[in-house]
């Protein structure tokens, strides 16, 4: 009696889970599964900081320099098209961070890839659009080698990419003084406005006669001979928009994204799952070369002019526009949407301080407490993903 009295409690409590369970729209609690606010979401993704930052960045300006004319159509173009630059090279720079590797070399491949579109151009006398395809060939063969050697030596990539730093800044200068007996080559720009290729896709802007339109209504300001004094949209901004557009594209929705991220996170771990680890960072290595000749080549068409001192320090802000965008040095963790208004945030500082009383010089100290307070947090995001 008393045995089975001891038993008649656990099959009371039985039946009372399984009603609770039968019961409609009972849910069974799981330890595994873990309620997260949105707040608590939203401070998860990587780029959520830069677009925080670049929330408060413009509440800066508009309160210190509102008033200057940075926000109108003209300002606007001057600071987006620097970002624009910076968020090419920044793509490419993330997208390889994420997957754990580094490539120091992006600044001086862009002033070697102004050279290739330049000397053959102007001294062998060959087609610009030739030039241009010389120019993208040669920087991805260079981008390919950069990772045959990272992959086949295991070297760190900072070591063997800050070796072609030096490489290929040292033959820009060997060949421009070789070749043209100088560091800086002009006309390119009247040879790319005369070939109808280069002119359409790297050279002046898009959407002309809309701009007219709005400079006629109003929207825009209209110069003394009846042209808009903002054209249109550089074709810089739109390489830079389809560029991100791709990028997050295939980070967060394609299986080679999915790669990406794996190699970064455990590198052994992919490999033993069947992700060619190898063939994935060397195209990476590729792809950042021809973010850099992308670089030039919009730069020379639309300066006119290939330089080759150009793209000095281009390779340090474009690794600290990917960490402001919340992409980890370690890798494995990252974010093209992130990498991009980075680059934002680094083009309406470095302009929009030209429009305030502050001196310019101060910019650079700004960037580094931004680079600074952007790897504390990610640093943060990563312990707390860690732990969840």
């Amino acid at each position: 009696m008393g045995v089975a009295g001891k038993h008649f409690p656990s099959h009371a409590n039985e039946s009372s889970d399984a009603a609770k369970a039968a019961a409609p729209g009972a849910q069974p609690s799981d330890e595994r599964v873990r309620k997260e606010s949105r707040f608590g979401h939203l401070l998860g993704r990587p780029e959520f900081a830069a677009i925080s930052g670049t929330v408060l960045v413009f509440i800066v300006f508009a309160i210190g320099a509102g008033d200057s004319g940075m926000f109108n159509l003209d300002g606007v173009m001057n600071w987006s098209q620097v970002s624009a630059y910076l968020g090419i090279l920044a793509i490419g720079a993330c997208l390889l961070m994420i997957a754990g590797e580094f490539d120091l070399s992006i600044g001086s491949m862009i002033g070697f890839a102004g050279m290739m579109v330049a000397i053959p151009t102007m001294y062998f006398h060959w087609p610009i659009s030739v030039s241009i395809l010389f120019a993208f060939i040669g920087s991805m063969l260079i981008g390919a080698l950069n990772g045959y050697l990272v992959m086949r030596t295991r070297l760190p990539s900072f070591i063997v990419t800050l070796a072609f730093m030096f490489i290929l800044r040292g033959l820009t200068l060997a060949l421009s003084i070789m070749v043209a007996d100088r560091t800086i080559i002009s006309g390119v720009g009247d040879v790319a406005a005369a070939d109808p290729l280069s002119k359409f896709l790297f050279q002046g802007v898009a959407f002309h006669d809309l701009f007219r339109w709005l400079a006629h209504v109003g929207i825009g300001k209209m110069l003394d001979n009846g042209h808009p004094l903002v054209p249109g949209i550089p074709k810089v901004l739109l390489w830079w928009f389809a560029m991100a557009a791709v990028g997050a594209f295939v980070l967060a929705k394609t299986r080679y994204g999915n790669w990406i991220l794996a190699v970064g996170g455990d590198a052994n771990a992919a490999k033993n799952v069947g992700v060619p680890v190898r063939r994935v960072k060397i195209w990476l290595f590729v792809l950042t070369a021809f973010c850099s000749c992308l670089f030039a080549v919009l730069q020379v068409c639309d300066i006119g002019s290939a330089a080759a001192d150009r793209g000095l320090q281009k390779e340090f802000e474009a690794i600290i526009a990917a960490v402001i965008g919340g992409t980890l040095l370690t890798g494995g963790y990252g974010s093209v949407v992130g990498a991009s208004f980075g680059a934002l945030i680094f083009g309406v500082v470095q302009i929009g301080i030209t429009y305030t009383n502050i001196s310019s010089d101060w910019f650079r100290v700004f960037l580094g407490v931004m680079l600074l307070f952007a790897v504390l947090f990610n640093h943060y995001v990563r312990r707390r993903v860690a732990q969840s």
